[in-house]
């Protein structure tokens, strides 16, 4: 729908060209023109000019009377998006709607390292009544502790000692049973298709086939200088030693 001075002008550009009113009343430029007329007259060419390079079709017109704007149009795509990611998360962390905890990344966290030997926070976070009971006792005389408080206690602050960590692991048998298992896995695989797959082998390749070529090129002196008939003693019917 068109703004008030754009029809304002519209109808008299209609009178100049019909020739009704004064020639000062309809100017050829739009500089003699209020502002609000000389940008209605700016919105007019610039209509004319799409309509003349660029024609509207049909099927546009009805089905978008109205060009979107770019803001509206990325206002969409970032909405899509949103509801799509949304989408995958709930559709990869639930079964029933229910979303897998994460730890928290922000807060201290605990590990066994041997370069530090001093976590950031103990290895037991909530301590029950027994435990508590023993941390207290801890505030006391360590003369009042036995052997085992004293290792209850360490393991309430660490998970394992520098023995546990420096101790070798049985590791590697598990590498070397899935080495030898992936080796015995490819070897069976290139068994059953020597036997089901592939070919036999063809007579060329047969050691019957193989002297009976080999005393052809003999008879008939190949290379007989310095190449295969060469290594061939004709008079001792013997390879030359």
């Amino acid at each position: 729908m068109r703004s008030p001075p754009v029809v304002l002008l519209l109808s008299w550009s209609q009178g100049a060209a019909e020739g009704k009113g004064p020639a000062s009343q309809w100017p050829g430029t739009s500089l003699h023109l209020p502002a609000c007329l000389r940008r209605a007259s700016r919105q007019l060419h610039l209509e004319k000019a799409c309509c003349l390079h660029f024609p509207p079709r049909p099927l546009q017109l009805l089905a978008c009377p109205t060009m979107l704007s770019l803001p509206s149009l990325r206002v969409g795509i970032l909405t899509g998006r949103r509801v799509l990611a949304a989408a995958g998360v709930r559709a990869a962390h639930g079964h029933g709607g229910h979303v897998a905890a994460q730890e928290d990344l922000s807060v201290p966290m605990y590990y066994d390292k041997r370069s530090y030997p001093l976590p950031d926070i103990p290895f037991c976070k909530e301590l029950d009544t027994s435990q508590k009971a023993l941390k207290e006792k801890e505030k006391g005389s360590w003369k009042q502790l036995s052997n085992e408080e004293k290792v209850a206690l360490y393991r309430l602050k660490f998970h394992q000692s520098y023995a546990e960590m420096n101790r070798p692991s049985s590791e590697w048998k598990t590498v070397l049973g899935g080495i030898f298992f992936f080796i015995g896995f490819t070897g069976f695989i290139v068994w059953w298709q020597r036997v089901h797959v592939f070919p036999p082998k063809p007579h060329t390749l047969t050691d019957e086939w193989k002297a009976k070529q080999i005393k052809r090129m003999l008879d008939m002196r190949t290379n007989p200088v310095d190449g295969f008939s060469s290594k061939w003693d004709y008079d001792k019917n013997e390879w030359k030693k």
